[in-house]
């Protein structure tokens, strides 16, 4: 890189946003190394804005669910201490934006033309390497990603040139499976997202993205040769042990009210009942979100842009301990592959779920 880009490197230069990260995963961090993350991940916002705008352009009247993230705190110092080797600097999904489609054939086509598009972003991915469609992760995600390097010519954005932003599509049928996920991670002791914790949780719901692939999209996930039968009975089996389906049932999803602002920030711990802060100036979130971070280290804290009050809820919906599509997608799959094998659902206890 030459001297005059590296100079305008958010944080000071690739290496020395890379050193903060060596120092929080040996856990020799500065307040130096704290103030150079932030100066980084800020500097992600036009980013995010750009492609937003994008994105939103190319998905106007249409019923496909745009919103956009700034990856958390927390968040990024787990996915350091996961993986030893990554460089932070290196890290492509810290800034996001989430776009939710009705169908796997829309998504496609939308991704598709996507490509096409005549911009200077590039795409830093192979169109398959990140295809979680057709290979689906052995955990059971669905979806696909695509990495894109921020490019711009203008003086006031040189220093976000070179950085990277993840596009993530998702149907609503694997969004409603990964908000599962993710509100299991909130409210027991496993992470099966990350693979931590009780086994039973992960093995659960990958039998559950084989059962929703299976039936609500005519496709299978990352258990392809096992018969119906055995999908159908092995999940009923780890329901009855772990009393998911229940315990999802059982949430009362919050009530917070998000105001239709741009910028909204969301927090959550344990039990704690859902906040929301809402902001008109994205500034004053983003000192907001660093501030809070800051100042509950145990709390999981998110800053989301979205057009509405609902793209928020659809978009993160996990934020407020929301499965209730999941529910419902599992429990009519559940009677689809029953009938499938057996003429009948006779032959299963389907009513517990």
């Amino acid at each position: 890189m030459a001297r005059g880009t590296e100079s305008t490197y958010p944080g000071g230069s690739k290496s020395r946003v890379t050193r903060a990260g060596a120092a929080i995963r040996a856990k020799t961090q500065t307040v130096d190394d704290f103030i150079t993350i932030n100066i980084w991940r800020a500097a992600h916002k036009p980013v995010l804005n750009t492609f937003q705008a994008i994105l939103r352009n190319r998905t106007r009247r249409t019923n496909i669910v745009v919103a956009q993230r700034h990856k958390r705190q927390r968040t990024i110092f787990g996915k350091l201490l996961r993986y030893p080797a990554m460089e932070l600097a290196r890290m492509d999904d810290v800034a996001g934006c989430r776009l939710i489609f009705p169908s796997v054939d829309e998504l496609y086509t939308f991704r598709r033309n996507f490509h096409s598009a005549h911009f200077k972003h590039k795409r830093r991915n192979d169109v398959d390497r990140y295809d979680y469609i057709k290979k689906p992760k052995e955990t059971g995600y669905r979806g696909i990603h695509d990495v894109y390097e921020y490019d711009v010519n203008s003086i006031s954005g040189k220093g976000s040139k070179g950085l990277l932003i993840e596009l993530q599509y998702r149907t609503f049928a694997q969004h409603a499976w990964a908000t599962a996920v993710e509100v299991i991670g909130f409210i027991t002791e496993s992470q099966p997202k990350f693979q931590e914790g009780d086994k039973r949780y992960q093995t659960a719901m990958i039998y559950a993205s084989e059962i929703i692939a299976r039936a609500h999209e005519r496709m299978t996930s990352c258990l392809p040769d096992l018969p119906n039968e055995v999908i159908l009975h092995r999940f009923l089996e780890l329901d009855h042990e772990l009393g998911l389906m229940n315990l999802l049932r059982g949430l009362n999803a919050a009530d917070a009210q998000v105001i239709a602002k741009k910028n909204v920030i969301l927090m959550f711990s344990g039990d704690e009942k859902l906040q929301t802060l809402s902001f008109a100036n994205e500034q004053e979130a983003i000192r907001t979100l660093f501030r809070l971070e800051d100042e509950n280290p145990g709390k999981d804290i998110v800053l989301v842009r979205a057009n509405s009050s609902d793209d928020v809820r659809t978009a993160f919906r996990n934020y407020f301990s929301d499965a209730r599509e999941f529910i419902s997608l599992v429990n009519s799959g559940l009677i689809d592959l029953a009938s499938k094998f057996s003429g009948t659902t006779s032959h299963v206890d389907i009513k517990s779920n």
